[in-house]
């Protein structure tokens, strides 16, 4: 693996493929493609390699946000959903991308989520029955192969390793407030509480990285460079050639004979679509960036889970704030991490889960609209020290908001950073959801089973009553958890929002696809990473049929989509 841009042009500068972004699905796509090894392969990443030892020690997720070394540091702008409050939004910038940072939760969302993007695209083949052998044939899962699961693949999928007290009763308090227990979240229908399964290895994080990308180092029609910021992709006409990036203050250029990958993220990969003048015509030109295709779904349509952290403090049970509030106390917990690769250093962001319908009563409510992330622990806000009382905080995020933002440039200079708008709680609907989270996660934290530990609502705060209060309330406790997804959505040829077809190709161009959450046209209900797994498995599929087909002589079809004229 080459860690710096090379300084002069080789002929293997020809490739095939080029991967733009080492996050997760870039990883599988340079293992799946690189298996044949009549392909020539070129996988750019803009951050480091995946060495730094918080990326692999679970609880060192709290390093890599906000970390220069492996995150963007992007922002969002002011939201006036948050009232009037801009968030951090971290994303990946490192080898694994956001798999080297996240919560490690392995989750596949439900059935109806995959029939929705079969009926959207025309493609039965985004349905559920038919993604679920995609899933399965990745994993790698701690209860071996069954109906509902794989075993033997490169995605390991682990049980907690750590439990509880408070969590063991705030889940028998969920069960007393309707939501029924459950030991498995990926079956197509996530209802119920219970322990999230993680993506780890004997208490050690397992990224996509280590996954995918590392058993295909040695082959030699796979170069990986890293510290490479691409800076567009380049067009002869209307077909992709190649792509310019930069490493060390060096220019380069590569060439596709094939295809360009676009694996950057829901943030990036609209970011170098417009870069590359493929976007809104209008946007594009007063930036001076000239027109390729115009494509006004660009950057359009984001969708995020925003989540409601409500805290609460507790007597007579322990909980992670007094367990870690004194130098012997962590020592035992990094002893205990060092020998045994267990105990609060093993532990993901969120260990329990919970999904729950906001309104029990609503008949036209068929599944769950909310998640529960809770933890055994609570702090004014992320990167603060704990509090120095006993509390737990459940985090509560509506699965499948109605409110869309975007993710566009400001410039025509790559290093500038977008600007990023997820529009949060900006519908009527969103709102009153929100404040129905606050009042369900209230029935939860008054149930019988919690009373002997008499909880006390410190965040939000139990002043907040009204349906306008809580939604207040609902702006100021909401933050993001990390799953933008949409910028680039999928879609049938004749959609005008569409940017994608169901073979993941930028409409309107050849040469081109993207391959990341971003083509997702609504979210998944739940966490956003496996789904991209999933995406990037069935992409490599696509890609590699695509690929015999020209070479036999019957390419698949260029979209039959007429260019638009730029306003």
């Amino acid at each position: 693996m080459t860690a710096t841009p090379r300084s002069d042009p080789k002929p293997e500068d020809n490739f095939d493929y080029i991967v733009i972004g080492a996050g997760t699905a870039g990883c599988v796509l340079a293992n799946r493609l690189s298996e044949d090894p009549e392909i020539l392969v070129l996988l750019l990443e803009a951050g480091g390699k995946d060495d730094y030892h918080w990326i692999h020690v679970p609880v060192g997720y709290l390093y890599c946000i906000g970390n220069p070394r492996t995150d963007w540091l992007y922002k969002t702008q002011e939201e006036p959903g948050l009232n009037g409050r801009a968030l951090s939004y971290p994303r990946g910038r490192v080898l694994g991308g956001s798999s080297s940072i996240n919560g490690m939760i392995y989750m596949r969302g439900q059935r109806e989520d995959y029939d929705e993007w079969a009926r959207v695209t025309g493609d039965a083949s985004w349905s559920w029955n038919n993604v679920l052998p995609i899933f399965k044939r990745s994993e790698d899962y701690h209860g071996g192969a069954s109906e509902s699961h794989g075993a033997g693949g490169p995605w390991r999928v682990e049980k907690q390793r750590l439990k509880w007290k408070i969590l063991e009763t705030f889940a028998q308090a969920a069960q007393q407030a309707g939501i029924p227990a459950t030991d498995d979240f990926n079956r197509g229908d996530n209802s119920g509480v219970g322990y999230f399964d993680v993506n780890q290895k004997r208490g050690i994080r397992w990224n996509a990285s280590k996954a995918f990308l590392r058993p295909a180092l040695k082959r030699p029609n796979l170069t990986v460079i890293t510290g490479a910021v691409t800076q567009r992709v380049v067009f002869d006409g209307r077909r992709c050639v190649g792509v310019e990036y930069r490493g060390n203050g060096v220019d380069y250029f590569a060439t596709a004979k094939c295809e360009v990958i676009l694996s950057s993220g829901a943030v990036n990969s609209p970011q170098l679509l417009e870069l590359s003048g493929v976007g809104n015509g209008a946007r594009l030109q007063k930036l001076g960036i000239g027109v390729v295709q115009d494509l006004r779904g660009v950057g359009e349509n984001l969708q995020d889970h925003l989540q409601l952290r409500m805290a609460y403090r507790v007597d007579g049970v322990r909980t992670l704030n007094t367990a870690s509030a004194h130098w012997w106390g962590k020592l035992m917990i990094g002893l205990q991490y060092a020998l045994f690769q267990s105990g609060p250093m093993s532990m993901s962001p969120s260990q329990l889960g919970a999904f729950a319908k906001s309104d029990p009563d609503d008949r036209s409510l068929t599944r769950p609209d909310l998640e529960y992330h809770v933890q055994p622990l609570s702090l004014d806000r992320f990167g603060e020290p704990l509090h120095r009382f006993n509390a737990f905080t459940a985090s509560v995020c509506q699965l499948r908001p109605t409110s869309r933002g975007s993710v566009h440039i400001v410039s025509a200079e790559p290093q500038a950073a977008p600007l990023i708008a997820p529009n949060y709680l900006s519908t009527d609907y969103d709102r009153h959801v929100a404040a129905n989270a606050l009042r369900l996660t209230r029935r939860i934290a008054g149930a019988a089973a919690l009373a002997p530990y008499k909880p006390r609502e410190i965040l939000p705060g139990i002043q907040f009553q009204t349906e306008e209060e809580l939604q207040q309330a609902a702006g100021n406790v909401g933050t993001t958890i990390f799953h933008p997804v949409g910028t680039c959505r999928m879609g049938a040829a004749d959609d005008p929002a569409a940017v994608v077809d169901q073979r993941l190709r930028v409409i309107g161009v050849e040469g081109l696809r993207v391959v990341d959450a971003s083509v997702m046209p609504t979210i998944t209900s739940g966490n956003t990473n496996s789904p991209t797994l999933m995406i990037a498995e069935r992409a490599s599929d696509m890609i590699r049929e695509d690929r015999r087909a020209r070479l036999a002589g019957q390419a698949t079809e260029i979209r039959p989509v007429a260019s638009m004229s730029v306003a």
